[in-house]
């Protein structure tokens, strides 16, 4: 192995110094080297391969296997919403711990848990619920298993690769989601503490989703349609939600009569609907599991990080192309692998890296923004229950009217459950979807950077707005017009969390780190938003849910996106800008080597031990 000439190694970029560092020295060679000159015509070869590559992919045409990529990568944030992510109210007002605007928990499950495995005496505010512990252990359980597989599985993915991690994480998600649906109790264990050990462990496999998902699909995509394709995979998502909606109002449904029908005490049909629900989300996870098993690896993985260019070019051909010149190009899997030399991840490498001016600033900037969203926008969901009660939502024409002498019989139960799923279907429709599809349709002509600028910014005004006219968890008739305005700017408030920085805080981490970093940088990202998510769950665990700390919250939540604004302007614009401009490295000379290989007695040895 032999070092890069020196006008090479002195080669600068934009942002990151080096193309990469020299090569070790040669030991207990077998024979001796080729001459130095070989090694610099295959290394210009095998960088010209690459630039070729990377130009295939960024100038191709939108595809049927992109469109693949988009369905595969996609069904993991829809199994995601469906099993995590249920919006719901409070039906009772003066219940209000027991049924919450909840996107992290088992949600509508929690309340259907409450009913049947919840305390069944005591005041009647205070019966059929699980205890404010269990409560917050159900859904604080998700979040922390969550950022462990961000950050765990984005780093492994730019060790062993995209594609010998992806897969595993849906395996835990359907895996622990099936175990969750056929949880029981006995004397030695509570089924709350069994839903909490599976809840954290699915928790890890839909936080892997997260840095996987985005790189595939961002390294999959062409330079003009990476927005789209990585927007189009994350509004899964969205209709995950509407699923889920739909899922529950269906099954609760046809158990009307059962329930209706039920002891109180012990409503057993109400049993079923939860483990339906969940058990449901199963099937679109485990019908997308093969095709996650096969996708082929991305290509800049296998040429900057496994290096082997010639393999990249020949999948590039292989995925981008149809029909005969399918596979034009094509590399004899027995054939001996020329490894290329190129910049590899290491601690030196990192700390270079971070040490360059703007590197460090882009990971905070793309880590707090991600931060604030998740704050305000799960604080929010967590504190729904107290801010869009039933009678605020009745008022407002949403929802049956659940008369006081109900609240005691399973026609009450009956009438929440029903709420609940019709809160959720409003919300998802008139907010979630329409949001995600505004940053669909715009993401690639207006750009990342003006997009969250514009979701912070709306989510700031909306969020201070909504402090100032809340009408309280009972308004009376005379303040029939601030209800209907208060419920309509709460729906666009979640309009504008997705077109807005929910969406961009998913695309650009993404985007702007080089190959070697992406997935871990990415994983770094999405377990700081995480962060803010269990943040704010312990900050209101116990908070009062008097008409004035609720206007309190609002505002907070107001100040905290409006330092998403600051972090935002440390962000650098990714739109019709390739990943490797984006990686602010040197492209000229990316490879300055190759691997000496020697033939010995028809045995391979890879000199140099790389």
């Amino acid at each position: 192995m032999q070092r890069r000439d020196s006008d090479d190694s002195e080669a600068s970029s934009e942002r990151g110094g080096a193309a990469g560092p020299p090569g070790r020295p040669l030991e207990n060679s077998i024979a001796a080297a080729p001459p130095r000159q070989d090694y610099a015509a295959a290394a210009h070869v095998l960088d010209q391969y690459r630039a070729e590559a990377l130009m295939d992919i960024d100038k191709a045409g939108f595809s049927w296997f992109h469109l693949k990529v988009c369905w595969v990568v996609g069904v993991g944030f829809f199994t995601d919403a469906l099993v995590l992510p249920l919006i719901m109210y409070d039906p009772f007002p003066k219940r209000a711990v027991m049924c919450r605007y909840d996107i992290f928990a088992i949600n509508l499950a929690t309340v259907m848990l409450g009913y049947v495995y919840g305390h069944t005496t005591g005041p009647s505010s205070l019966s059929h619920r699980l205890s404010n512990k269990q409560d917050f252990g159900i859904k604080v359980a998700a979040p922390i298993g969550n950022l462990i597989g961000q950050l765990s599985f984005g780093w492994l993915a730019d060790i062993v690769g995209r594609k010998r991690m992806y897969g595993v994480e849906l395996m835990i998600i359907v895996s622990a989601t099936f175990c969750q649906a056929l949880a029981g109790s006995g004397p030695g264990v509570n089924i709350v503490g069994v839903l909490i050990v599976y809840r954290f462990i699915m928790g890890v496999g839909v936080g892997g989703d997260y840095p996987l998902s985005a790189v595939i699909a961002s390294e999959f995509a062409s330079t003009r349609t990476r927005g789209r394709l990585m927007t189009a995979v994350f509004t899964a998502q969205g209709w995950g939600n509407l699923a889920a909606s739909i899922v529950a109002l269906a099954t609760i449904m046809v158990y009307k009569d059962s329930i209706i029908a039920d002891n109180f005490d012990q409503p057993g049909h109400v049993d079923y609907c939860w483990r339906i629900l969940i058990g449901l989300g199963c099937v679109p996870g485990a019908i997308a599991l093969y095709f996650r098993l096969t996708i082929p690896e991305t290509p800049r993985f296998t040429m900057d990080i496994d290096r082997d260019v010639q393999k990249a070019k020949a999948d590039i051909e292989n995925v981008l192309n149809s029909g005969p010149s399918a596979a034009v190009y094509w590399v004899d899997p027995d054939a001996i692998v020329q490894r290329a030399q190129a910049p590899r991840r290491g601690r030196k490498d990192f700390i270079g890296y971070l040490s360059y001016p703007g590197n460090l600033q882009l990971i905070f900037g793309v880590a707090y923004s991600w931060f604030a969203v998740d704050v305000a926008f799960y604080g929010l969901g967590l504190n729904s229950s107290s801010i869009l009660t039933s009678a605020l939502l009745t008022r407002a024409g949403i929802g049956d009217v659940i008369d006081p002498s109900e609240l005691n019989t399973t026609l009450g139960i009956f009438k929440s459950l029903h709420n609940i799923a019709i809160g959720s279907l409003v919300v998802a429709v008139a907010g979630l979807l329409p949001g995600y599809y505004a940053s669909f349709f715009l993401i690639d002509f207006w750009g990342r950077k003006p997009i969250q600028f514009l979701g912070f910014g709306m989510l700031t005004l909306l969020l201070a707005i909504l402090a100032g006219i809340y009408p309280g968890p009972e308004p009376d008739s005379s303040l029939l017009g601030r209800t209907e305005a208060f419920v309509a700017l709460y729906c666009l408030a979640n309009f504008f969390t997705n077109f807005g920085p929910n969406v961009t805080t998913f695309v650009i981490p993404g985007e702007i780190f080089p190959t070697r970093y992406r997935s871990t940088a990415h994983g770094f990202a999405a377990a700081c938003g995480k962060l803010g998510a269990i943040v704010s769950q312990i900050i209101f665990f116990k908070v009062n849910n008097s008409d004035g700390t609720l206007k309190t919250i609002l505002g907070i939540f107001a100040g905290v996106t409006l330092t998403g604004i600051v972090s935002t302007w440390l962000l650098e614009e990714t739109k019709d800008k390739s990943l490797e401009q984006l990686s602010g490295e040197q492209q000229r000379g990316f490879i300055y080597g190759v691997t000496p290989v020697r033939m010995q007695d028809g045995v391979v040895h890879r000199q140099g031990g790389l």
